[in-house]
């Protein structure tokens, strides 16, 4: 089920805010090299779990609501739930069921997907590079005033043993439907499915079978993901996306009378801030890309939600930050990157994020800063990865960062090491806390 679309495909350059990016799809579009998960988590302080509860507790039954998970006859049944669709802000329908992968549209040819279609319902979008979630084309046809097509969706996956918490919410967009016969449900695009389960090779022919797996679809033109952020293949800003899943989830929970989770964090950190603010998620040291990311007062500054110690754009909360205040918005030091073409005026990437010199600002000034060039562009090193084959070259990914430096020490929490992008302490593993967007001792 699909129509072509000609919007224009955008060319925006890859902008290193932790997690305030704008893209460039196609650098992304890779079955192992695909945005990182922290391009499109739900923030800490989202109450994950109890909605997880809430979703399982719901026993509203809409017209065409009921489908099997899979083709087998004895297939266990998954029915889409409308008990949250009367909320004047953040109505969605929910539903729990397994996840397989759906590869439609660009990336029709990978692996194990012997049926796949050229096109997705609303464009033809690449399953690698775009986090999207798949309803019966029945529901869809029988629901289309409430979702108009590539409305914004979250996944919650059952807490795996090497994860901290109880679940994680992930962000994504209704990108497609099943026609299949019978219909099924629980199935999420390539990206989606292995970024909740990565180490279990999920493609076309290799699912996740459990029926564990909770879907949240918020409705109407509200919460389309616009063509902003969004194009005909790929999801160009990511940023978008996680601040509309933010406030749209914040506000389901808040209908709900769910708290938020608190921060369980290290609080070494002198830049933290515990205060509250009106937008949960883009309080003091959230990341953003522009001042509409922030809640309240606060300002975009460096890619970090402040206050500012003098209330100023240009300063930053952290003592030992630089002055913020750069050539090119978004690339100031404290961004995120991985090459040092990411970073604005003299700053070179150092270990992901972009630094000033020890003593000049030259990119050869110290070692610990990569030799600038390699063979594949936005893998070298200081990339985010999250294993060797996200890396370039003879580079391997060590703590969430493609290196070179064997001392790199490794956590107990894979990808949420010293050096890995942050919103906050409970982004980083063991006694690391999030500083400016960077997992730090």
């Amino acid at each position: 089920m699909a129509y072509k679309n000609t919007l224009g495909l955008a060319t925006l350059a890859l902008a290193g805010s932790g997690m305030a990016q704008s893209v460039t799809g196609s650098d992304y579009n890779y079955p192992h090299a695909g945005p990182p998960a922290s391009f499109f988590a739900a923030s800490s302080t989202i109450p994950v779990a109890a909605l997880k509860a809430a979703a399982a507790k719901a026993s509203d039954v809409p017209a065409k609501a009921t489908y099997p998970v899979n083709t087998n006859d004895d297939s266990p049944l998954s029915t889409i739930h409308s008990d949250w669709t009367h909320f004047s802000e953040g109505a969605a329908y929910s539903w729990v069921a397994d996840m397989d992968v759906d590869c439609d549209g660009k990336d029709e040819a990978c692996k194990g997907n012997g049926d796949g279609q050229s096109e997705t319902n609303w464009g033809a979008l690449a399953a690698y590079e775009v986090p999207w979630i798949v309803i019966p084309d029945h529901f869809l046809t029988a629901n289309t005033k409430a979702l108009p097509g590539n409305n914004v969706a979250a996944v919650i996956w059952k807490s795996q043993l090497n994860q901290p918490s109880d679940g994680k919410m992930y962000y994504g967009i209704l990108g497609d439907s099943n026609g299949d016969d019978p219909e099924v449900t629980g199935e999420a695009s390539w990206l989606m499915a292995r970024t909740c389960f990565p180490d279990d090779d999920l493609n076309g022919d290799n699912g996740h079978v459990p029926a564990d797996v909770t879907y949240i679809v918020f409705t109407g033109d509200d919460a389309v993901l616009p063509s902003s952020a969004l194009n005909e293949h790929y999801v160009t800003n990511f940023s978008t996306l996680r601040s509309m899943g933010d406030k749209l989830v914040s506000a389901l929970a808040e209908n709900l009378g769910l708290s938020g989770s608190s921060s369980s964090g290290s609080s070494g950190s002198g830049s933290g801030s515990s205060s509250s603010c009106s937008w949960s998620g883009h309080c003091a040291g959230a990341t953003c890309s522009s001042d509409d990311d922030c809640s309240d007062a606060l300002a975009c500054v460096s890619g970090i939600c402040s206050s500012g110690s003098t209330g100023s754009k240009t300063t930053l909360t952290t003592a030992a930050a630089p002055t913020a205040t750069c050539s090119w918005s978004g690339h100031c030091a404290g961004a995120t990157c991985s090459s040092d073409d990411d970073c604005s005026d003299a700053l070179t990437c150092k270990s992901g994020v972009c630094s000033s010199g020890s003593g000049s600002g030259s990119a050869t000034t110290t070692a610990a800063t990569s030799a600038a060039t390699c063979s594949w562009s936005g893998h070298c090193a200081g990339a985010t990865c999250s294993s060797d084959d996200d890396c370039s070259d003879e580079l391997a990914c060590k703590s969430g960062v493609c290196s070179t430096d064997s001392s790199v020490e490794t956590c107990s929490w894979k990808g949420h090491c010293e050096g890995a992008t942050c919103s906050s302490d409970d982004d980083c593993s063991d006694a690391l806390s999030c500083k400016s967007g960077t997992c730090s001792a």
